[in-house]
């Protein structure tokens, strides 16, 4: 595997502003996925800024890398 940080970013309606729980995952909305945080930081600005009067909207970015590879975040043993 590359050292690319491969994030995703994706929206769509949730049914509290308070949560991540979102209503419909049909009709969630996929910007895209992004090699590195700081791509990914600004598609997700784009996508939020175009919902910003819609606070049932929520967009964010999933860090993949993390879940691909969950044994770079583990502390070292003995430690």
């Amino acid at each position: 595997m590359s050292d690319s940080k491969l994030h995703l970013v994706f929206g769509g309606r949730v049914k509290d502003p308070r949560t991540l729980d979102f209503a419909d995952l049909k009709s969630m909305d996929v910007v895209g996925f992004f090699a590195d945080y700081k791509s990914a930081e600004e598609a997700w600005r784009n996508a939020a800024q175009r919902t910003v009067d819609d606070a049932e909207m929520k967009y964010v970015v999933v860090h993949m890398h993390r879940l691909l590879q969950p044994e770079v975040l583990a502390p070292a043993k003995g430690n």
